[in-house]
């Protein structure tokens, strides 16, 4: 039998729905991508008033804040050359730069001490990681997530006699073993308040000696074969100012 004609009444029916059905997928794409920028935003607020207060740390111990940035910058190039993506190197520059924030915590008069801490002074000196973990918290937001890590990791050493937790080799996080080199040597090469950089080449020298002591000895290998690179990028951070701005900023320097 030949197939029954539909009623007009249906087809419109139908044609009405699937209107109603793609307005409301058209407004549901609409909320879940205004959600997003939300939640992006708000994320981005939370990180510049985090980055602020590792700054108001840094400007303890350094009048420039510049260290800082630096950090986030020799720490994802790092990271690259150890061959690690380009997603986590950005995220471990953004990251980078909170390591020290548990500063904010320190008195001054042990911050700034010249010479070596007694070991009253140096228990003090001694909580700033767990300060600055505790500070950035556990977000689950995987750019907190890896602050706080590296908060709480970049003091521990290869060879297990760091703090706090005395961790040893491959136990330490990769990102706290990254950064820690990278803060080891921009350190060394600028004036701080109790003495003078020391030259590029004394600096190198110091972090090789750390090579399986301190350091993870494939991260010094990778920093040494990339030295000149590296001092290129540190120098081009100083003089260029970076800022927070820069340093969220998608593409890296090296992009």
């Amino acid at each position: 039998m030949p197939k029954a004609a539909r009623p007009a009444e249906a087809t419109q029916f139908d044609a009405a729905a699937a209107d109603q059905m793609e307005k409301i997928i058209s407004d549901l794409g609409r909320m879940y991508y205004e959600r997003n920028e939300a939640l992006q935003e708000v994320a981005r607020a939370h990180h510049e008033a985090l980055f602020h207060l590792a700054l108001a740390a840094e400007y303890k111990d350094d009048d420039t804040g510049v260290h800082i940035i630096r950090i986030g910058f020799l720490a994802e190039a790092l990271a690259l050359y150890l061959g690690q993506s380009r997603a986590y190197a950005t995220l471990l520059r953004k990251a980078a730069p909170m390591h020290d924030i548990g500063k904010i915590g320190i008195p001054d008069n042990v911050l700034k001490k010249p010479g070596k801490l007694d070991p009253a002074e140096r228990q003090i000196m001694n909580q700033h990681p767990a300060i600055g973990a505790d500070i950035l918290g556990k977000s689950r937001i995987a750019l907190f997530q890896m602050a706080s890590e590296i908060a709480l990791s970049h003091h521990e050493r290869w060879d297990g006699q760091g703090y706090p937790s005395g961790l040893a080799g491959e136990d330490i996080p990769l990102s706290g073993r990254i950064v820690t080199v990278a803060d080891f040597y921009d350190a060394l090469t600028m004036d701080r308040v109790y003495r003078k950089a020391f030259s590029e080449e004394k600096a190198l020298a110091m972090v090789r000696d750390e090579r399986g002591h301190a350091f993870d000895p494939d991260i010094v290998d990778c920093f040494i074969d990339n030295h000149p690179a590296l001092l290129a990028l540190r120098q081009q951070v100083s003089t260029k100012r970076m800022t927070f701005a820069d340093l969220v900023n998608d593409k890296s320097l090296g992009s």
